[in-house]
């Protein structure tokens, strides 16, 4: 599908990282871009630099969503385009040992819930309202009526201690890639997943900086962290490449996670 002024698309997690970045990137290319975001000040000023819309958006909540699509449609019509980039981290063992007492305890459920709902919910509760939009387009062409774009995590492949919940919650990403893609393709809707590994982030410019280079040192080649910019490029490159679909795609220049 070539991306063009007659395009809109949805970002969700749109106001920084990765979101911010594809939601640049398909604006430089002439989409119509709406974010969906939590933070208002944050999202209203990239959605002004890129001549977008913004949307406050929890994409746990369906009430939130439903208005988020609301208004991103009256501002630029049906979106062809989806990408999911919303989401939390989130770190705690499946059952742990305090160091100062030694008291034994498990995961708390609560937390648990909190990744799955934002993560895998929200993401799975966005590209199923965006792909029934979809339908009501006519095709355009061998292109079909859309493209969903979800994100998961190198740590669906390769959790390390203390990322149960996360590597589920992205897990549950690429478990699904397949049916929906499977589900929407009399449709002419592709659905694709991309698997960021150690990019710069609000996520990790938050980890102390021997975590950063203990991290940095698993990555193959180029030896560094990847650019936001660089996952909105992919992003792209999946939108506009008719004949990928329903592939989870490892963007992480060769690094596998370690244990810890």
């Amino acid at each position: 599908m070539k991306i063009s002024s007659e395009i809109s698309a949805i970002v969700t997690g749109g106001a920084s990282g990765l979101g911010e970045a594809t939601a640049r990137v398909l604006a430089a290319k002439g989409a119509k871009v709406t974010l969906f975001d939590l933070n208002e000040e944050r999202g209203n000023q990239v959605a002004s630099e890129i001549g977008g819309a913004f949307a406050k958006v929890n994409v746990a909540d369906e009430v939130s969503v439903d208005a988020g699509f609301a208004l991103a449609r009256n501002a630029h019509g049906q979106e062809r385009i989806m990408v999911n980039c919303a989401g939390i981290g989130w770190a705690g063992k499946t059952a742990g040992r305090s160091r100062k007492t030694g008291d034994i305890h498990a995961h708390r459920i609560s937390d648990f819930q909190l990744v799955i709902n934002i993560n895998l919910v929200g993401t799975f509760m966005c590209l199923a309202k965006s792909a029934a939009g979809m339908m009501s387009l006519d095709p355009l062409g061998d292109s079909g009526r859309g493209v969903i774009i979800n994100t998961a995590s190198v740590a669906a492949q390769d959790g390390q201690i203390g990322q149960v919940a996360y590597a589920a919650s992205k897990g549950g990403i690429v478990g699904m890639t397949l049916p929906i893609a499977r589900d929407l393709a009399r449709e002419g809707i592709r659905c694709n997943v991309i698997l960021p590994g150690f990019f710069e982030t609000p996520i990790y410019e938050s980890l102390p900086p021997e975590v950063k280079d203990s991290l940095r040192s698993h990555v193959q080649f180029p030896a560094r962290f990847g650019r936001p910019e660089e996952y909105g490029q992919f992003a792209a490159t999946l939108v506009e490449n008719d004949y990928i679909n329903a592939e989870n795609i490892r963007l992480d220049a060769g690094a596998r996670m370690p244990p810890r």
